[in-house]
């Protein structure tokens, strides 16, 4: 199974936003990330994570707080190979692209929803 038939919609936002805004985008949203973009290019992603360890933070700009040096997967690989870089990489959530864009985002969540789908092998190495 490929990337691309379970990932889900990337919320964007610009990159100089407030903490506190990106908070309220993504609680209203009920989303745990944006990626975060400058001129349709990704520059960071910020996760209730990153927020939750810097609450003190909430009037700084976004880019204080945010993970940057995106890791991200094509949306033609497998979510085999997802799983591999999410559980090496420690990340839970996975921008997929598309010739260099984004075009969506996979979670940890969407993986377990399709475990089935999953190699034997990951579960087991």
């Amino acid at each position: 199974m490929k990337v691309k038939e379970i990932m889900n919609k990337a919320v964007t936002e610009s990159h100089d936003i407030k903490v506190r805004d990106a908070a309220k985008i993504m609680s209203d949203g009920n989303i745990g990330s944006l990626i975060l973009v400058n001129q349709d290019k990704i520059v960071g992603i910020v996760t209730d994570t990153n927020i939750l360890k810097n609450i003190n933070k909430l009037d700084s700009g976004v880019s204080k707080v945010m993970s940057k040096n995106v890791i991200t997967i094509d949306e033609n690989e497998g979510i085999d190979n997802a799983a591999k870089i999410m559980r090496e990489k420690k990340i839970k959530r996975l921008p997929v692209i598309r010739k260099g864009k984004l075009v969506g985002i996979i979670t940890a969540t969407d993986l377990i929803a399709n475990s089935e789908e999953l190699n034997e092998e990951f579960f087991f190495d």
